[in-house]
């Protein structure tokens, strides 16, 4: 369950990996984020017995195997209603679904929006590399324009979409954004686990073969400070180590880039992150990274009733002081005999 607390269960990352080879490219981003999932299980009371990956199809999809719990491995873009499935039938399952930009945003899409709205209690960790990998290399929702691959030699002419403001349009109560190889992929999990609902996670993923180092702009070492903002709840939005930060333009209603004199944020008008604006968390989310930094950690989370919560409720009080009665209820309504047959009918 989300609530439980770090001594619920006491395992440690051994007891979370499986006796499967584990079968990606080397190099490949996922093997960053396995590693962390199995390193923040046991610093969340997880219980193998208690917890479910579901997952569709891709590379990302082969994360059940890897992980020593429950799985299932679905099949494309059908993971959410799998997952739905799992929840409602034991809301008491902790439920981990993982997807990718090809199998969540584009044959699956319709099923990550329900999944969203409705707010079922899981977390969704979207492994993002801008490429369909598993297939090798066609260009995917969330590739940029221009991106040459088999499918689009002259370069993709497809504007790509927004994992993060697309969740925040079904509206996802929880996003946030990390980076495979981030030291703040872990909080950012817990954070996700934490929350009741919907948590969506999109995870930028190199793919070493098709589309290596697509995010270094921002990942790599000697620009990470200048290129990520890092939010924290409470905390200003500051980055190049707090020498600018993230204000609001008043007459525009947008974000702006400000500079910072002496450490004093506040004359500068830099926001506090407030994880329950909505509002900023769409402008956070559709910042354009060059102008501005990559927003990154926890966007958005306002939590409300979860979905198997509101159906457990409404279904023990449509059976309150009721007793189940098969024969009556098929006998409800308009009722006939047939007899006879079709030469001799009755």
């Amino acid at each position: 369950m989300n609530d439980m607390t770090p001594i619920a269960k006491k395992t440690t990352i051994k007891d979370w990996e499986s006796d499967q080879e584990v079968r990606w490219c080397p190099g490949c981003g996922d093997y960053a984020i396995l590693k962390a999932v199995q390193r923040t299980l046991p610093e969340i009371g997880a219980d193998p017995a208690n917890t479910v990956f579901v997952s569709g199809i891709g590379c990302s999809s082969r994360f059940p195997y890897y992980v020593e719990s429950y799985g299932f491995h679905t099949i494309h873009g059908r993971a959410p209603a799998f997952a739905t499935g799992i929840k409602l039938a034991n809301p008491e399952l902790d439920i981990w679904l993982v997807t990718g930009d090809g199998d969540g945003m584009s044959i699956g899409g319709n099923h990550t929006m329900h999944l969203l709205r409705r707010n079922l209690d899981c977390q969704i960790m979207l492994f993002n590399n801008e490429i369909y990998g598993l297939t090798k290399g066609q260009f995917s929702p969330t590739s940029r324009l221009g991106t040459t691959s088999p499918s689009t030699p002259a370069g993709s002419v497809d504007r790509p979409a927004s994992p993060c403001a697309f969740a925040l349009g079904c509206g996802a109560r929880f996003v946030a954004r990390a980076y495979d190889v981030s030291k703040e992929l872990p909080s950012v999990l817990k954070a996700a686990h934490a929350h009741k609902g919907a948590a969506f996670v999109e995870i930028f993923q190199n793919c070493i073969v098709y589309n290596k180092d697509v995010f270094a702009d921002f990942t790599e070492k000697p620009v990470a400070d200048s290129h990520q903002l890092w939010l924290k709840p409470g905390e200003p939005m500051l980055f190049a180590k707090g020498a600018k930060g993230i204000a609001l333009d008043s007459v525009n209603l947008t974000l702006k880039v400000v500079e910072v004199e002496g450490g004093d944020w506040d004359a500068a008008g830099v926001l506090v992150h407030d994880p329950k604006n909505r509002s900023v968390a769409h402008m956070l989310v559709e910042l354009p990274f060059g102008a501005f930094p990559m927003a990154l950690g926890v966007i958005y989370d306002d939590p409300r009733p979860s979905y198997e919560q509101v159906v457990t409720e409404q279904d023990a009080k449509v059976r309150a002081g009721k007793t189940a009665d098969l024969a009556k209820l098929l006998a409800k309504g308009q009722t006939w005999t047939v007899g006879g047959t079709a030469a001799d009918p009755v």
